[in-house]
Parts: C-alpha cells; structure tokens; sequence
C-alpha cells in the first residue's frame, strides 16, 4: 500500500468528508464520548482526526484548561479541521501516526476515530501513541462497524483501501499487549467497534 497514495485519497475526500456522517452518527459518538471519562483539563490527542468530527465533543468536555489537538497526514483533512474549529483549546497537526511530533508523556488520552485501519503501520504507530500518553492515560479505537462490516465497506469502495482492516478482538488485543498497553477491551459487533487500553510504564 502506498503511503502516499493513501494521503491523496483522503486529500480528494476531504471537502465532502462531513457529509458522510448522519445525525444518528453524531449522536451515537456522543453518547460514546461520554462513556470515554473525559475530564476538564485533560490534554487529548485525536490521531487520524479527520476534519475534527470529534472536536466539538471533546474541547467542551476539556474545557479551557484542556487541550485537544487532532492529527491527520491528509494535509487538506488538516486543514478543514483548522477552519471547522478555530478555537484557542483545539490544535490540528498535519503529521503521521507512526511519527508524533510530540515530546514522551504529552497527553491524558488518545481516541482514534474510523481511522486506525489506514495507518500504514499499525504497531508502530501504537507505540508512538504509548510513547506520547502519560502513565494510566487510556486509548480508544472506535468505528461505528464492526470490522467486518468495516472489512466489506472497504472492500466495496476498493482501490487503496480495500485491504486496510480493523484487527478482530483477539488479533487487536495481542497487538495492544505487545505495544506495553494493559488491560485491553474489545467490543466488536454489528454497529460498533470499541478498543481501549491503559498505558503501562
């Protein structure tokens, strides 16, 4: 899969990209983030943040003390981010997963929303996201599929992202394990995927 050709995929979707959530969507990704224990003051990374779909979610539940800083390597994704929510507590990062451009122990939590199957290497990018999280932080992989309804999508739409996938429970925990995370959960059935972990070190 070329890395490059993923960014320019996503850079050509990146103007209709809200369109392809629904009100039932935004409303089962609030009733999600309140189950995430987002506190006031919290600093949080959204890796793979897309145009900001969960900003607004987080930056009231964090306040003006918190942070919420959304990545994406789609520069035009970035970008809209930016423009969607220009707000002194939210910052977006043209950068990739595998390569934070963060110092160890910046951020309280990290949520990966309907983005981890598009990293181009998935454990890398998990220890990137270990090594930026504090002791305890916890981080959340959510999709609104599960990975087999994700896998059929993908697989439907074709081109460069028909083989990317979202690991099944078993294959998804031993990967977390791996990556020094501790007490990982998987939920993953029709309608939802939700991995979590806490960072050990």
């Amino acid at each position: 899969m070329s890395h490059d050709a993923h960014q320019k995929f996503y850079d050509e979707l990146a103007q209709e990209w809200d369109l392809m959530f629904t009100a039932e969507d935004l409303e089962r990704l609030t009733h999600l983030v309140d189950q995430l224990g987002v506190k006031q003051d919290m600093d949080i990374i959204d890796l793979g943040c897309g145009t900001g779909i969960l900003f607004d979610l987080l930056r009231r539940r964090v306040g003006e003390d918190g942070t919420v800083t959304g990545i994406d390597f789609s520069l035009e994704m970035a970008q809209k981010a930016h423009r969607n929510f220009p707000f002194p507590n939210v910052n977006v990062v043209d950068a990739d997963v595998t390569m934070l451009p963060f110092r160890d122990n910046s951020f309280d939590m990290a949520v990966s929303f309907s983005a981890f199957p598009h990293f181009s290497d998935k454990c890398k990018a998990l220890n990137e996201i270990h090594r930026v999280l504090r002791p305890g932080a916890k981080l959340y992989i959510i999709h609104l599929q599960s990975s087999k309804e994700l896998s059929e999508i993908h697989h439907r739409i074709g081109g460069i992202v028909a083989e990317d996938i979202l690991p099944e429970a078993q294959a998804m925990q031993k990967m977390l394990n791996e990556c020094s995370f501790a007490d990982a959960t998987i939920e993953d059935h029709p309608g939802i995927y939700l991995a979590s972990a806490t960072v050990n070190k």
